[in-house]
């Protein structure tokens, strides 16, 4: 079994259910759902990229945002279904999600709808907030999923920017676009996240010990 699992609400779980037994039935690995997470995350960020000349890219970059996160817990679904979890899979599963985060920011950066300096702090910030939630798991303790700006929230915050930016027509707010903005919240999510898992994860060492 894994070692940790993020939780995950059960109406988004219900949606992958009939996935999960047609993958299980077919012998599809969860390693390649875990790389099909990567392409998502890759057609969100063309898309992002795209959106300075193409604005109605807004609209579908948020959607393949969300196909991130569904193959993200599919491919877990199917491990534990088809019972072929284990500590390598720990590493495929964690290993793609990082990579989505850096790739996805970075084509926000470049969309030309914001400083990028904001796009790739947000990668920067959202790489190290699930490097410090891996602490506790490597330490012996459990692995923190904390705070508010975890992976899924970082993707709700990115859709609701986004939209914001295609509707209003990309106006700009104190010097900042609504992008700017957007990756400042994610930024600011992430500094606290960092903290509550620090605190978390320093206080279950100390009670262990």
């Amino acid at each position: 079994m894994p070692i940790s699992r993020r939780p995950i609400a059960s109406g988004f779980q219900r949606t992958a259910e009939g996935t999960t037994r047609f993958c299980v039935r077919h012998g599809i690995h969860p390693d390649a759902i875990s790389y099909l997470s990567i392409l998502a995350a890759l057609a969100a960020a063309i898309c992002f990229w795209k959106s300075g000349h193409t604005p109605w890219l807004l609209i579908v970059a948020p959607l393949f945002c969300y196909l991130r996160l569904w193959f993200n817990m599919l491919d877990g679904m199917v491990a534990v279904a088809a019972n072929k979890a284990s500590r390598r899979g720990e590493i495929l599963n964690d290993l793609p999600d990082r990579i989505s985060d850096v790739i996805i920011f970075a084509g926000v950066a470049h969309s030309g709808l914001m400083n990028p300096i904001f796009g790739y702090w947000a990668a920067i910030l959202a790489v190290l907030t699930a490097y410090v939630g891996l602490f506790g798991q490597a330490l012996g303790v459990r692995r923190e999923f904390g705070g508010v700006m975890s992976k899924p929230w970082r993707m709700v915050v990115l859709h609701i920017g986004a939209w914001l930016t295609f509707f209003l027509r990309g106006q700009s707010f104190t010097s900042f676009t609504i992008l700017d903005w957007t990756c400042l919240v994610v930024i600011a999510g992430c500094v606290q996240t960092i903290f509550v898992r620090l605190k978390r994860i320093t206080a279950a060492l100390q009670n262990k010990g």
